[in-house]
C-alpha cells in the first residue's frame, strides 16, 4: 500500500486525476466536458485542480453512501 502526498493546489493532468479517482482517463474528460469537475487549459492542456478533485470525490461517495442506505432501508422493507 503506497501512500502518496498532494498539495491542495496542485494542478493534475486528467490521467492523475482519473488514478485518483479509479477511474478512466476519458472519464474523466466527460465529467469535464460535463463541468461537473472545474478545470483550465494550459495551452492544449487540460488541468485541474486537486483541491477540486477531491472535493468530487467526497461529493460522489456522500451520494454513493446515501443510495447504499437508501437500499438497505428498502430491504429492510420487504422482510
Amino acid at each position: 500500500d503506497a501512500v502518496r502526498f498532494l498539495r491542495i493546489h496542485q494542478r493534475l493532468t486528467p490521467q492523475q486525476a482519473a488514478n485518483l479517482l479509479n477511474v478512466s482517463r476519458p472519464s474523466i474528460i466527460k465529467l469535464l466536458e460535463k463541468g461537473d469537475i472545474p478545470h483550465s487549459m494550459v495551452g492544449r492542456h487540460r488541468r485541474l485542480k486537486a483541491e477540486d478533485v477531491f472535493a468530487y470525490k467526497s461529493a460522489r461517495d456522500k451520494a454513493r453512501a446515501e443510495a447504499l442506505d437508501e437500499l438497505i432501508a428498502d430491504s429492510a422493507d420487504l422482510y
